[in-house]
Parts: C-alpha cells; sequence; structure tokens
C-alpha cells in the first residue's frame, strides 16, 4: 500500500503532502481500478477512519489537512468556508507577469451553470526566465515566471481559470492550459505533470487557538523544473 507522507500531526488533526494524480475521495465520475484515493491510503496507513477538511484537484500536489475524528472535523470544517485559513500555492507559467505583485478579480461561473460568483486570486512574482527555446510558432524564445498564489475565495478550479483569463497559463494544465506549452514542456523536458503545488496551509487550532503553518515540499518535478529554467529551488521552497 502506498505510504503518503505526514507533515503535520497531533491529537485531532493530521495532514500529508498530496502527490500528483490522487484524488482526495472517491467520486462517481472516477471508475478506475486504479484510481487512488487519499481518504483510503491515508485511512489504512494509519488504522483509523480519517476526515477530508479541504479538497485539492488530482494533479495538484500539496498540504491537506484531515480530522481525525468526526467531532474535531465539525469544529473546523466551517472555517474553510470563510477566510480565516489561508492557502498559499506556488505555480510556473507561461509568460512575465504583468506585475510583481496584483489582485486578480473576475467572478466564475458555478460548475456548469450561468450563476457567477464573486472570486478573488492574489499573486506574487517571485522569478522570471527567458529560454532560448521556441514554445510557438511566434518568437525564437519563451519567457515563464514562478508565482506565489493566494486565493481568497475557493471556487473550483479557481487559480487554473484565473490565470488563463489572464492568459498566463498554468504549465501542465490539460483542462484550463496552453496545449502547445504543454506539449512543448513534454518534448523538451519530458515533463507532463501541472506545476501548480499547495504549499502552504495557516489556520488557528481549534483547542488550542495557536497559529499553525503547515508548509509541504515541492514534488522532484516542481523543483526539476525551476532548475531546468534557471532557478535554485532552495530559494523559494527549502
Amino acid at each position: 500500500m502506498r505510504q503518503l507522507p505526514l507533515l503535520f500531526e497531533d491529537t485531532n488533526y493530521l495532514a500529508i503532502n498530496k502527490p500528483v494524480g490522487v484524488l482526495v475521495h472517491k467520486t462517481p465520475l472516477e471508475r478506475s481500478p486504479d484510481a487512488l484515493f487519499a481518504v483510503e491510503l491515508l485511512s489504512s496507513q494509519v488504522g483509523y477512519k480519517v476526515y477530508p477538511l479541504h479538497r485539492i484537484d488530482r494533479p495538484t500536489s500539496g498540504v491537506l489537512l484531515f480530522a481525525k475524528n468526526a467531532p474535531a472535523a465539525s469544529r473546523i470544517q466551517p472555517e474553510f468556508a470563510g477566510t480565516s485559513i489561508k492557502k498559499e500555492y506556488l505555480a510556473i507559467v507561461r509568460g512575465y507577469m504583468p506585475h510583481a505583485h496584483a489582485l486578480i478579480d473576475q467572478p466564475l461561473a458555478k460548475d456548469m451553470e450561468f450563476e457567477l460568483q464573486e472570486a478573488l486570486t492574489e499573486y506574487w512574482s517571485l522569478a522570471q526566465t527567458e529560454i532560448p527555446y521556441a514554445s510557438s510558432n511566434r518568437y525564437a524564445s519563451s519567457r515563464y515566471s514562478l508565482v506565489k498564489i493566494y486565493p481568497h475565495t475557493g471556487r473550483m478550479h479557481q487559480i487554473r481559470r484565473h490565470f488563463a483569463h489572464i492568459r498566463h497559463y498554468i504549465i501542465g494544465d490539460k483542462t484550463h492550459g496552453d496545449n502547445k506549452q504543454n506539449k512543448f514542456f513534454d518534448r523538451h523536458f519530458q515533463m507532463s505533470f501541472m506545476l501548480l503545488h499547495a504549499w502552504k496551509l495557516t489556520f488557528n487550532h481549534p483547542e488550542s487557538d495557536e497559529n499553525i503553518t503547515i508548509q509541504a515540499p515541492a514534488p522532484t518535478h516542481f523543483q526539476e523544473m525551476s532548475q531546468n529554467l534557471g532557478w535554485e529551488p532552495r530559494e523559494f521552497f527549502p
């Protein structure tokens, strides 16, 4: 049975660094016998039922928090619907970001409905690079940025959709990304993963009121791609 890397554990809560390709829990949309589910894997690993407190997309890696029992889950679950819990992400995106720090304020449709919901995503440009390889027919070189992201709201695929909206697509995003960029990374770097990582999760502990920050090391493919693009991974995610 696959072991999930533990990042944090106390009496009532534990967190893992969810690998790419693992779903949080079962869904009717996924019927493959080879599918992996974090709830099942972690429950088997620790020997008791665990309760997921939020979600991370299947192709996204990073911090995923669980409760060890139902009362503990009910004490913190409502906080995820508000703004008291802070999630920070890292991503590698196409192009140079237009600002060093900015807010993407773009309402998003709920699922397949036409109803728009408020959606706010804040970002910071941490580094940028230009490599001497053409990823399209328009330019002889290609530009990329490493960004830190804080979603103020929690809409479905919010980060991915917001960066697609401003045309700074997340590399490897096969649903909302740029196919030409994805094929270029696959061909040139043999890299087909989505470069979006749930880096940090900060919350006030319901029992102790202590401010807890859990940090997930970036996966190997993310660090290798950073090096390939000329960045030193330890500078941004030690």
